[in-house]
């Protein structure tokens, strides 16, 4: 387990919550919080006991506003592609979790937030 900044990953007997908590950004995901989510199931994968995931957002506006548009517009071509990689990473190993995974969606979800949900 790994230090997060904006990926809160708590566990409740055999109930393990992952929330994304980037609030002023309406949770949109960086690379840093792709990162986060992958070390975060990395984690779940490996925890004995764990029986379920929810993964929702902080706050009441957004379960995940999209891709951080704003720290998109200066990224060169290989760091999009390098970004847009570690989000299928990320998404993939959700997808792949040996446990059910419940997205608690409580507000928006757009685009990459839709992609995490149906994850």
């Amino acid at each position: 387990m790994s230090e997060r900044s904006f990926v809160r990953l708590e566990h409740d007997g055999p109930i393990s919550t992952l929330t994304i908590d980037r609030q002023d950004k309406l949770n949109a995901l960086n690379a840093q919080v792709v990162a986060e989510i992958l070390d975060a199931a990395t984690e779940v994968r490996t925890r004995r006991g764990v029986r379920a995931l929810i993964v929702t957002g902080a706050g009441e506006k957004a379960f995940i506003a999209g891709a951080d548009i704003a720290g998109m517009k200066d990224m060169r071509l290989e760091q999009a592609r390098s970004f847009a990689q570690a989000g299928h990473s990320a998404l993939y190993a959700l997808e792949a979790l040996p446990v059910p995974v419940i997205a608690a969606v409580n507000g928006f979800a757009l685009g990459g937030g839709t992609e995490v949900a149906l994850a």
